[in-house]
């Protein structure tokens, strides 16, 4: 049974005031999204690689639509944002992306998963707002099969176009494009264990064990699906969180509360030259 308006109402008021009970999730509006934003330093004209987590936001009143209206609305026509929109199911058996699934069923697996079609292939785990992104209006996706990224504005064609299966956070990534375009990192209730421009440093960095490995992916050559070999930098990002809390304490990282979660902004090129001498100094 719906309640009428009056006794829905009162109903509301009577849990807001009793204080007893737990703080929950809040609600957020386009407004407060707008705001935060400002407040952390995004500005028109700017070109922002973003990592969100729209649960730890609270209840955004709209959902993904309305984080990423407010976003292209803060950075305007010259502005540029890009998301990770990463299909990393779309890796071999062997190296735990399906590790729900039985061994005997790896190479069906292998010989069966979709390839990649930057039109229709899904993120996995990426969340609910670069689910939404990746085929926004005018949105453009790079061609890699596990790793794509997705970018609207000024600079989209740009940063997205020649993602090479071997270059997945390398120099002429997107990543390393955005570094070139002296770009930005936002993080929207997420941590630096989300942040994938360490990875650039990661790349650059020297460090004992650094090694590559051999990737297979299903991707579409010659009008036929194969499933490709290539080889790319081994990164894991475990003490990405660690890098993360060491720079905060060198460099200015704008900060802002924004629903139950928190906002970072931070230029990348500070962050990935800071990573790149705290891997070689910590990376034993």
């Amino acid at each position: 049974m719906i309640p009428a308006p009056a006794a829905q109402e009162k109903s509301i008021n009577s849990v807001a005031a009793d204080r007893s009970v737990p703080v929950e999730r809040r609600i957020v509006i386009k407004e407060d999204i707008l705001n935060a934003l400002k407040k952390a330093g995004v500005r028109a004209g700017q070109v922002i690689m973003v990592h969100t987590s729209l649960k730890s936001l609270g209840f955004v009143c709209g959902g993904a639509q309305t984080v990423i209206e407010a976003i292209l609305e803060c950075v305007g026509d010259d502005g540029t944002i890009m998301m990770p929109t990463q299909s990393w199911k779309n890796l071999d058996p062997s190296t735990g992306v399906h590790w729900e699934e039985p061994e005997e069923w790896w190479d069906i697996i292998r010989e069966n998963w979709p390839a990649y079609d930057k039109d229709i292939t899904p993120t996995n785990t990426m969340g609910a707002v670069s689910e939404m992104f990746r085929k926004w209006p005018g949105t453009f996706r790079s061609d890699h099969p596990a790793r794509s990224v997705a970018a609207k504005g000024k600079y989209a064609e740009f940063l997205t176009s020649g993602h090479d299966l071997s270059d997945i956070f390398g120099e002429n990534s997107p990543i390393g494009k955005l570094y070139t375009l002296d770009g930005y990192v936002l993080l929207l209730g997420v941590g630096y264990d989300k942040n994938t421009s360490l990875h650039l440093a990661d790349v650059r960095a020297e460090y004992p064990g650094k090694h590559n490995s051999t990737e297979h992916s299903a991707v579409i050559e010659n009008g036929k699906r194969v499933w490709k070999e290539y080889s790319t930098l081994y990164v894991d990002g475990e003490d990405f969180i660690q890098i993360g809390e060491d720079f905060e304490k060198e460099f200015p990282v704008k900060q802002t509360s924004l629903g139950n979660g928190t906002v970072k902004f931070m230029k990348q090129r500070e962050l990935v030259d800071f990573a790149v001498k705290w891997i070689e100094k910590n990376r034993k």
